[in-house]
């Protein structure tokens, strides 16, 4: 997507747009009584439910799935979000095509262990993030690559691993197809002592208070510095879209033109510091950035 201009900034977009995005109170997609609809990935969801602060007098109502299905939701037409917010800018692109979208926060893969489980306290003495799963006898959980960012970052991480501890072999002697949870319910997994370890995001652990393992920059898909090396990783979504690593960043796009969706959207990316960081995400300082053919009214 060409960037209209390259790399806009909060400063700039604000400046191009001053004055437009003033709510007068709760303007819907049918009606002046109708809440502003988000379509978002299943990361965001607590954070939005219960940090984010919409415009006064505007309603919002939130609906969570994994990032690569909520994006085929709205392109077979499933939903008509007024807003739709990802954990992945390329599905912006495909299967979606829209004109533009805001990049707004960053994350990080983190390997999460459960305190309360004999396998899951073995993490916290363990010479590498990897040798207990080797070993047997951990349950390990990890979300579907074919529905949701997470999931296919978490193989990406597995292949950067692989060559990083040169264990060419690490990915499949680890993964198998019932270690996979929905994404919003991973982590409930260890309120009832259903799994010992799960890969998700460090947002995800910092917000259900479970500790969790930090792997290299190399691997954890969070730095810029390595963005050429996550590159060389891939997978191909069920509808033939490949999708390739990358730093994680999450992108939010606006689809409705009314004063109400206008002013949720830009509280939700130009506040994201406010409600986000607590939950463990990163927001740098030139966040939010803007792409594509931005309007100057909307």
């Amino acid at each position: 997507m060409n960037q209209s201009p390259p790399g806009w900034s909060r400063r700039a977009f604000l400046a191009a747009t001053a004055g437009l995005a003033t709510t007068t109170g709760c303007v819907g997609r049918s009606s002046s009584n109708s809440a502003v609809t988000l379509l978002v990935a299943g990361s965001l969801q607590n954070a939005l439910t219960t940090g984010f602060e919409p415009p006064a007098d505007t309603r919002i109502e939130v609906e969570a799935h994994g990032s690569a299905r909520a994006a085929r939701m709205v392109a077979d037409q499933q939903r008509d979000p007024d807003i739709v917010a990802l954990a992945d800018p390329a599905l912006f692109t495909a299967p979606l095509s829209v004109p533009w979208y805001a990049t707004f926060a960053n994350n990080a893969v983190v390997l999460a262990y459960n305190p309360s489980t004999p396998e899951g306290k073995r993490f916290e003495s363990a010479d590498t993030w990897f040798a207990p799963l080797l070993d047997g006898g951990v349950r390990l959980g990890r979300t579907d690559p074919d529905l949701d960012p997470l999931g296919y970052r978490t193989r990406f991480a597995l292949t950067l691993a692989a060559d990083y501890y040169d264990r060419p072999a690490l990915g499949n002697d680890l993964l198998s197809r019932e270690q996979i949870y929905p994404e919003t319910q991973l982590l409930a997994q260890f309120d009832a002592g259903s799994i010992d370890a799960a890969f998700v995001y460090r947002s995800m652990a910092v917000e259900r208070g479970y500790p969790s393992l930090d792997l290299p920059a190399a691997i954890n898909l969070s730095d810029p510095e390595h963005a050429s090396s996550y590159a060389t990783t891939s997978y191909t979504l069920p509808d033939g879209v490949v999708v390739r690593g990358s730093p994680i960043q999450y992108a939010a796009t606006q689809r409705t033109k009314t004063e109400a969706a206008t002013a949720v959207f830009d509280a939700l990316v130009e506040t994201a510091t406010e409600y986000l960081e607590s939950h463990g995400f990163t927001v740098h300082a030139e966040q939010p950035t803007y792409s594509g053919d931005v309007p100057t009214t909307r």
